[in-house]
């Protein structure tokens, strides 16, 4: 795709940034839609008095993106980034009738297994990479992290209505109608790609460089890092709004969608400082600092509701500007025939995070106490802070890998 001289952002990359934000939204509002009621509506259905099967349901998408993830991502760099996403979304819309047809716990995890083999986020990401240059790459991935951010907080407003108005069922053949319309925007919206045969070169052991890649591997541990926290503060936060801070599961809104709305408008300016000031590593680094800064408050105040509400805003803030940042320098080091792959890496250790996180977190909940989770958090949000500092990552140049300075 051609670009114009001019350092804004063009009209192409404008409408790739907010379609492909878009296909997003509405994959992963169909994800986030089921996690309020689910649990409420296991207990109805056969095999749904298993709390493991349950989990199972819960956790089995993110466990069988991670397997699929790298697969996806290499499968976009060499037979184009559009084909796989519309085959992924494909899966997606048939895992969703499946689970929305099911009418055991059995059927529900077949269905959310089928689901998260459309591992499209690779491929997406890279396209945005694709179809946009460099002093705008972070602006779009900050487009995309935050449109996640803001389906997570709808989908806490929309689900308890949506589930009492069309049942669990219905909400699983919505998801599948979100997907079909990204499938729609992925088609007629996002603009064309660059054509697989202007870049295409041999990626022999594309994937074993990759995992040798220091810089690389320091920004799929943060990745892991951060959804692994954000996962483990889920388990208790929740339970810390109703219980210690006497608000209603309904009403948990009231403290997310400020929060996220809030986060966004800090996010953005951070990012266009980081950028135009060249202040790409200091807001990089402050915001890992924020995220160890969060669990600290966070559990340490967690009885008051205001202060709970603050540092949930701070993580928000930090999250999105991380999200935002790091897939943003993925591409920024590593060739653009391999971009696929690269990302892929980097969305299979997400999805380790996320499961990871949810699994031991259940586990230290399960035997210790939330002060523990928060412990666990602060400890490896620390680590990965003190990596941060002593191995930081630059702004590197096309085809400039950053370098370790010690």
């Amino acid at each position: 795709m051609p670009f114009p001289e001019s350092n804004a952002m063009s009209p192409a990359e404008r409408r790739a940034g907010v379609s492909l934000s878009a296909i997003f939204a509405l994959r992963m509002l169909g994800l986030f839609l089921i996690l309020p009621v689910f649990a409420v509506h296991a207990a109805t259905i056969p095999g749904g008095d298993d709390p493991l099967l349950v989990g199972l349901a819960m956790g089995v998408y993110t466990f069988v993106q991670a397997f699929l993830q790298i697969i996806f991502g290499m499968a976009s760099d060499r037979y184009g980034r559009k084909p796989v996403i519309l085959f992924g979304l494909a899966l997606f819309v048939i895992g969703s009738a499946v689970a929305a047809l099911g009418s055991d716990i059995y059927s529900i995890i077949i269905g959310r297994s089928i689901q998260g083999a459309g591992a499209i986020s690779a491929a997406v990401t890279a396209l945005a990479a694709d179809l946009t240059r460099d002093q705008h790459r972070t602006k779009i991935m900050a487009m995309i992290g935050s449109s996640i951010g803001l389906m997570f907080a709808f989908s806490m407003v929309a689900a308890p209505l949506l589930y009492a108005s069309i049942g669990m069922s219905g909400i699983f053949w919505l998801t599948a109608a979100l997907a079909l319309g990204a499938m729609a925007l992925t088609v007629w919206v996002v603009p064309a790609a660059p054509p697989i045969q202007a870049t295409a070169v041999r990626t022999d052991g594309a994937l074993r460089n990759i995992l040798r890649h220091g810089p690389l591997m320091r920004l799929n541990f943060g990745v892991f890092v951060l959804h692994f926290i954000q996962m483990m503060m889920w388990m208790t936060v929740p339970t810390a709004l109703s219980t210690r801070g006497g608000l209603p599961v309904a009403e948990h809104w009231k403290i997310y969608l400020p929060a996220v709305l809030l986060a966004f408008s800090v996010m953005i300016p951070a990012i266009i400082a980081a950028e135009r000031g060249k202040r790409f590593r200091l807001v990089y680094t402050m915001a890992v600092a924020l995220l160890a800064l969060v669990q600290l408050g966070l559990y340490t105040w967690a009885g008051n509701i205001w202060l709970t509400a603050l540092w949930l805003t701070f993580f928000f803030i930090a999250f999105n500007i991380l999200e935002a940042m790091q897939p943003s320098l993925i591409s920024r080091i590593i060739s653009p025939e391999i971009k696929g792959t690269a990302l892929g890496v980097y969305n299979t250790l997400q999805s380790i995070g996320i499961f990871l996180g949810s699994l031991i977190g259940g586990w230290i909940l399960s035997r210790f106490s939330e002060a523990a989770i928060g412990w666990c958090c602060g400890a490896i949000a620390l680590s990965w802070l003190l990596l941060t500092v002593a191995c930081p990552l630059s702004l590197p140049h096309r085809g400039t890998p950053p370098r370790c300075q010690t």
